[in-house]
């Protein structure tokens, strides 16, 4: 390969790098600090404050965000689960909601007899119907939860077309 060919691959490449970093960089840098939105109250001793700020999208009304607090335990064989509860607090004099999972119970586990090696680091969920919240890229997702929990999230679309019930 001549230089000149090859003085132009580096030039193109090293562009590429930095546009790429420059584009990361802006991305997060564009991400809003929590307290500009408004004044969401510290974590209390013993709890973790989480922050979920979801992309812009473009039908959002079909779009629900499950939120699955959980923790990385040693499991097995049986199935796993945690239970708890998620409450809905109003960040008052701004009708802002953030959310606080608490009453953490288990794990609940089936007995089963398991064969030998069985035994692996696993995320376990907690289980419960109440933590599918509405998609909102306007304002953050905040969720407290105890220190010794994680916060994942899914996200759920829905289809446009709405089938029709049949009356009985």
């Amino acid at each position: 390969m001549n230089k000149a060919l090859s003085m132009t691959l580096i030039a193109v490449f090293s562009f590429a790098s930095v546009a790429c970093a420059a584009g990361s960089y802006t991305q997060s840098s564009a991400m809003p600090k929590l307290e500009d939105v408004a004044p969401y109250p510290a974590a209390q001793a013993g709890q973790i404050r989480h922050v979920i700020w979801l992309p812009e999208q473009t039908h959002e009304d079909l779009l629900k965000v499950e939120l699955v607090p959980g923790q990385v335990m040693l499991t097995d064989c049986n199935t796993r689960g945690l239970s708890a509860t998620l409450t809905a607090k109003e960040l008052t004099g701004w009708g802002y909601s953030y959310y606080e999972v608490s009453d953490v119970q288990g794990p609940i586990a089936t007995l089963m007899a398991c064969p030998p090696g069985t035994e692996k680091q696993a995320f376990v969920a907690v289980q419960g119907d109440n933590y599918s919240l509405n998609y909102n890229s306007k304002l953050p997702i905040v969720v407290y939860t105890p220190q010794d929990l994680e916060l994942r999230y899914r996200v759920w679309t829905g289809s446009q077309t709405l089938q029709s019930a049949t009356a009985q």
